[in-house]
């Protein structure tokens, strides 16, 4: 059977990265036609090459490359049916009283302001049937202690996805989040424990294999989710079967994931 994304056109931002290089293979191999864009080069450079995957290096705190990017898409694709709106910056791990107000600023303009102004010009040009998925995190739910500015953003992440649901309904385009929790294994999950376990806070141990253990435990399942898992998410989102699901977060917790709405 033909697969419902086969000629489909589908953005990714932070397309090169751990989740969103997963997501541009997962599209390729589905028939879609797929728009990576990152800030590095370099990193785009690693993804297949292949005429039906375009690169674009471009900043989602820019807006003018913002809209240079969907031209850019809408010349060579002609349209725009999915967005994954994955880029995004975590920012420093360290307690709230000497948190810079620099960095701060810096993780809400990426996560905040520079994923709905993507969200905004894609949808733009978007038709009814069209789906966008913006990245939170479970950080946004049970706010993780030394991470204030990524906690507090990605809140606003979960906010935003219910108002945009609300506001593009009419227009017959769905718009939900997926919440990634404890992801791994590989080098972001080690390097995570490692700044947990750096950071001076009373919640975390000094040691990150300890750190990783405790985190590991306080999962129902006592294991950690998988990139593919989150891109699973993603992809059923995006799909026919989901067609009634708007204004959601997803939550991909330890291969678990729950509907919150």
């Amino acid at each position: 059977m033909e697969s419902q994304f086969k000629d489909k056109v589908v953005v990714i931002t932070g397309g090169a990265g751990y989740f969103g290089s997963c997501a541009v293979k997962r599209f390729l191999g589905l028939g879609a036609k797929v728009c990576a864009i990152d800030l590095s080069e370099d990193a785009l450079a690693s993804l297949p090459a292949t005429s039906d995957c375009l690169k674009i290096s471009g900043n989602v705190a820019d807006l003018s490359s913002v809209n240079d990017a969907v031209a850019r898409i809408m010349a060579a694709f002609g349209r725009i049916d999915f967005l994954w709106n994955n880029a995004g910056y975590q920012g420093s791990i360290c307690p709230t009283l000497t948190y810079s107000i620099d960095d701060f600023s810096r993780v809400m303009n990426i996560n905040v302001t520079g994923m709905f102004s993507v969200l905004q010009a894609c949808a733009k040009v978007m038709q009814p049937g069209s789906a966008i998925v913006n990245t939170a995190s479970v950080a946004g739910i049970k706010c993780t202690p030394a991470m204030v500015a990524y906690s507090a953003s990605k809140a606003a992440v979960i906010a935003m996805t219910s108002c945009t649901a609300k506001d593009l309904a009419p227009s017959g385009i769905r718009v939900n989040a997926v919440s990634p929790a404890l992801i791994g294994p590989g080098m972001m999950w080690d390097r995570q424990n490692e700044l947990h376990a750096a950071c001076e806070s009373l919640y975390f141990a000094n040691d990150p294999q300890t750190v990783a253990a405790n985190k590991i435990n306080g999962v129902p399942m006592k294991r950690l989710g998988s990139v593919e898992e989150v891109v699973d998410m993603v992809e059923f989102l995006f799909s026919q079967k989901s067609s009634y699901v708007t204004g959601s977060n997803m939550v991909v917790d330890g291969g678990m994931s729950s509907g919150l709405r």
